[in-house]
């Protein structure tokens, strides 16, 4: 569903100045600067805009005391130009107020007294400083805050006026999947957010679609079942399941999905029976990964989370056992170690969103038909080409671009295709993988049957994969998996 469709009803769903109003588009791309890189980030975000609805400064965080500390000193430079150039371009200013601190949340939400100033304190200082609005940011709370913190949303809601409040809460996955193979405790279903209160009382939520690692322990049993390595930052499989379970309490048009831009090293060690238990070490940007990739002889491919990923071992044995340029023969390599030896290996594994993984998140948005997408973050650290992939307005191919132009009689497949072509023979390649319900890309909305498009997504990675393995092409780990090389060609061509 296209967001051009609301464009006549959209002031019923945000608040009605005539700046607000000026300072939205069908498709909404918002990010976060962390005050602990401005200057880079700043730099970074300058350039670029007009590619976005909206900036956040992550600078404020929450005092004992109830006030707000201004990490990133929003009234000095390089705030103040990165601010009149947003202001000029009528894009949205509104910066984050953060803190994890579950304890004093609950402190200040649930005193009727210390909650009120807050309220005030955080309006008076949006109107003082004649920001666009508040993002609120409290994160880790109890589930005993709950009822308070939604007083909280309420209460400064009525008290910003014109202003905006965008709230930005933790995913939720599907119960299910979450406890897939084990009990679920009988707490499972309790929650620190009310979702229809938030739904009320923010103007965009902003979701966490972020940090998934093994929280979906269905997903992560079908990549063992496979022998995959899966720790991925956001699968789209994933983040798909929380978008389409909040939205059962919060309105699409106010929803964000958050895509990260930052990654994670952990060290994995495989057991026996292709177990696999990831610590992480750290999070990084991808210019840290790349030069550790050359370092050790190794080439990033792309895992089945369409996130990029490598593996290798700091003592610089990668390509003697774990594999030379791919993550998962490492994991098969080292299960086989783990096995003949009744013991264990570990080894280091980087993943890491890259341009393509930001389209595909976009992707995912669109077809969902959610407001937009909320980068965490830019910082000049991230993949550069995302900007490429967001000045195009986060675009997809319309809906309206029916296939049935396609002739695929006898269509000849002149190229290899993989993760990130467009072209027409893109497109000839999904109308006939949604031939067979067997390899459908998607059900509904792009990618669908009659909605084909011309990007080879992570959807269509997927559906081709099926594909390879329908007809015993190729399976998880051979060589050309995912890529529509010639003997899928050929198969291809015979369909």
């Amino acid at each position: 569903m296209g967001y051009r469709l609301f464009i006549g009803i959209l002031l019923l769903f945000t608040p009605l100045s005539a700046s607000a109003a000026s300072m939205h588009k069908p498709f909404e791309v918002s990010g976060w600067i962390p005050y602990w890189r401005a200057a880079t980030g700043t730099a970074d975000v300058l350039p670029h805009l007009d590619t976005l609805t909206e900036v956040n400064p992550f600078v404020y965080t929450l005092k004992s005391d109830g006030t707000l500390l201004d990490n990133g000193k929003l009234d000095e430079e390089p705030w103040v130009t990165l601010r009149a150039e947003a202001k000029a371009k009528n894009i949205r200013f509104i910066p984050t107020v953060m803190t994890s601190n579950s304890e004093l949340l609950h402190q200040i939400l649930s005193d009727t007294t210390r909650r009120i100033a807050l309220e005030d304190y955080i309006a008076d200082l949006v109107k003082e400083k004649n920001f666009d609005g508040i993002d609120i940011d409290f994160e880790g709370k109890y589930a005993k805050t709950k009822d308070y913190f939604s007083t909280f949303l309420k209460g400064l809601y009525m008290r910003m006026g014109n202003k905006w409040v965008m709230c930005t809460i933790e995913s939720r996955t599907p119960i299910d999947d979450r406890y897939y193979g084990t009990d679920v405790p009988a707490d499972a279903g309790i929650y620190a957010n009310d979702l229809k209160e938030i739904n009320k009382y923010c103007d965009r939520v902003r979701i966490m679609a972020y940090d998934q690692q093994s929280i979906d322990q269905k997903l992560l049993a079908e990549a063992e079942a496979k022998g995959e390595l899966y720790a991925p930052v956001g699968d789209p499989f994933w983040v798909e399941k929380v978008v389409n379970l909040m939205a059962k309490d919060i309105d699409k048009k106010k929803i964000m999905i958050g895509v990260p831009t930052y990654g994670y090293e952990y060290d994995v060690t495989a057991y026996a029976g292709k177990q696999y238990v990831y610590d992480i070490l750290w999070t990084f940007n991808p210019g840290y990964a790349l030069p550790i990739a050359t370092q050790y002889g190794v080439t990033p491919a792309r895992s089945m989370a369409g996130e990029m990923y490598f593996t290798y071992t700091p003592t610089g044995t990668t390509a003697a056992y774990l594999g030379e340029d791919s993550a998962h023969l490492a994991a098969e390599s080292a299960s086989l170690v783990a096995n003949s030896n009744n013991s264990n290996v570990t080894f280091r594994m980087m993943t890491w969103p890259d341009e393509i993984s930001v389209w595909g998140k976009a992707e995912l948005a669109k077809r969902l038909g959610v407001r937009g997408i909320s980068v965490f973050k830019f910082d000049g650290g991230q993949d550069p080409d995302i900007w490429g992939i967001l000045a195009s307005d986060v675009s997809v191919p319309s809906s309206g671009e029916s296939s049935t132009s396609v002739n695929t009689h006898n269509f000849s497949f002149a190229r290899g295709l993989e993760l990130g072509d467009r072209g027409e023979d893109v497109r000839a390649l999904q109308v006939i993988l949604n031939s067979d319900t067997r390899t459908r890309i998607a059900e509904s909305s792009v990618g669908s049957p009659g909605n084909e498009t011309d990007y080879f997504g992570s959807l269509t990675d997927r559906a081709v994969k099926k594909f390879q393995e329908l007809y015993e092409l190729a399976k998880s780990g051979d060589p050309g998996y995912g890529y529509v090389g010639p003997k899928t060609r050929a198969k291809l061509s015979t369909l």
